[in-house]
């Protein structure tokens, strides 16, 4: 069993920025600028102030998030240590591992978080109940 990743893990990645004077593009690539191929993009938006969205882990799925619009911060767990991300930069990304729990925390208005995702949906996939991730990381 391999062990399980810490917050420190969490990697932040500048993706390329082609500048233009018509607007800039980013450019995102497979195994490039990602650790991993995308397997399913899904965006997140129109969360009201003070909502939080996330809060659950990954059994296998890695996730890389992008502030595509706006900011919002990421409150990463490992079961051990909290690590807070703010993402407010189109060209900034985070990589967040498998069995890392994170939350998506105080979006600002008209925020968008894209989230590129290695698996396809599937909900046995996912840990939903912090108490239970706890136990699925510390082996009870």
């Amino acid at each position: 069993m391999r062990p399980n990743p810490s917050v420190f893990d969490c990697s932040i990645v500048t993706l390329p920025k082609i500048k233009n004077r018509a607007g800039n593009i980013t450019p995102v690539h497979n195994s490039q600028e990602l650790p991993f191929n995308v397997s399913r993009i899904f965006y997140l938006y129109d969360v009201p102030g003070g909502e939080s969205r996330g809060a659950h882990a990954h059994k296998e799925c890695h996730q890389f998030l992008i502030a595509a619009s706006g900011s919002f911060e990421v409150l990463l767990d490992d079961g051990r240590t909290q690590r807070l991300i703010q993402l407010n930069r189109p060209y900034i990304g985070l990589h967040i591992p498998p069995m890392i729990w994170a939350s998506e925390v105080n979006f600002s208005s008209g925020s968008i978080c894209l989230v590129l995702a290695s698996e396809p949906y599937s909900a046995s996939d996912y840990i939903r109940d912090y108490e239970q991730f706890k136990q699925f990381i510390h082996g009870s």
